[in-house]
């Protein structure tokens, strides 16, 4: 059995439950440019790193200064959104010392770029925690491509056997899969069912659902 030496999180819905308050940041900032979408219309164009996501809805011929100024602009409205909301997800910060204690490095892997980062890891202190970070400034293509967490195993210097991703989207699930990684899913965006029927060999509601010996025993 090949010893599990780092967990890898993303961030949004799987450190905190923040992805109703991208949705909505997401909507009122879109309708502030006169690009009116139901959430459905919404949901299904809501992949990938900030960059590809404004491109999709401004169009792929802007500039990239003007591409930052707007992917900021949403950002900034989520952040106002969420700050009198924050938390972690229940037990993740009883976790993350565990681990710490039995020398599992924790990882981050995110879509979310440099300013939402800090936001989420300042806000809940817990960013001395993390060995690694990589946001989707730092890479081209968005999950559910590989790339974000090949990045994360090169930063750690792991072979994907050596670690496990958590994860709330299917995107991210496929992302970590297509890396060669074994994921947990966490719920805060499906089902138990379908995180499981997309991949994830073991499914948990919060952080004190997780029996970590049962998970790098399965591993």
């Amino acid at each position: 059995m090949t010893k599990t030496k780092a967990i890898i999180f993303d961030m949004d819905g799987t450190l905190v439950d923040s992805i109703p308050f991208h949705k909505e940041a997401w909507l009122l900032f879109l309708k502030k440019h006169d690009i009116n979408l139901d959430p459905d219309q919404f949901q299904a164009q809501n992949h990938g790193n900030l960059g590809e996501m404004i491109r999709r809805f401004f169009g792929h011929d802007i500039s990239d200064e003007k591409a930052g100024e707007l992917g900021q602009e949403k950002e900034i409205i989520y952040r106002d959104l969420y700050k009198k909301h924050i938390k972690e997800i229940d037990g993740l910060t009883d976790l993350l010392n565990t681990m710490k204690k039995r020398n599992i490095k924790a990882s981050l892997a995110t879509m979310g770029d440099t300013p939402n980062i800090d936001f989420i890891l300042d806000e809940l202190k817990i960013r001395h925690f993390f060995h690694s970070i990589t946001g989707g400034h730092q890479i081209v293509r968005g999950k559910p491509d590989a790339e974000i967490f090949k990045l994360a195993l090169k930063k750690l210097n792991f072979k994907s056997t050596e670690c496990i991703v958590i994860e709330d989207s299917l995107g991210g699930v496929y992302s970590a899969i297509k890396a060669g990684l074994k994921v947990i899913g966490i719920t805060t965006s499906h089902s138990a069912d379908e995180l499981k029927q997309n991949g994830c060999f073991y499914t948990i509601s919060d952080f004190k659902e997780l029996d970590l010996d049962s998970v790098l025993q399965s591993s």
